[in-house]
């Protein structure tokens, strides 16, 4: 996904969706400027928060909440990763693109996903979308978790 997300162009701003380890923040963390991660379950944010701080990683914003509806109050990104798989895109996601933004997502169910590439054309609202290869990633799932 961050190969993807590279051979596009430099980005600014990324969203992550799962935090996770913070493994994936802390790689995009030295190729952006800004990185903002959403992680539903909040003991995972905090040992994530922890590894980050020991490492001295300080453009990274580690948020718990639903990873299904984005962050819209940082918004836009010009680019969203998610490490996990809805079944279908969330609109919410597509709207927090900045133009020519780019949403790197798998989709689909457990045992049929593909990972899409969506870009956002330019201004407006339309969207291409591409799919980069058959994956498996865990479930996006909504709520919180504590």
């Amino acid at each position: 996904m961050t190969e993807i997300l590279l051979s596009l162009g430099p980005r600014k701003k990324v969203l992550e969706i799962g935090t996770g380890s913070g493994y994936q923040a802390t790689i995009l963390a030295q190729l952006v400027e800004k990185v903002y991660s959403v992680e539903r379950i909040k003991p995972l944010q905090e040992k994530a928060r922890e590894r980050l701080g020991k490492l001295g990683i300080r453009n990274v914003r580690l948020v718990h909440s639903d990873g299904i509806i984005g962050l819209a109050e940082f918004a836009p990104y010009n680019a969203i990763l998610s490490a996990a798989a809805p079944h279908e895109v969330p609109e919410e996601l597509l709207m927090q693109l900045a133009p020519n933004g780019i949403l790197i997502i798998p989709v689909g169910t457990s045992d049929d996903q593909e990972l899409r590439v969506i870009t956002r054309d330019g201004e407006s609202l339309n969207f291409r979308e591409k799919v980069s290869q058959k994956v498996r990633f865990v479930p996006l799932v909504e709520g919180l978790s504590n």
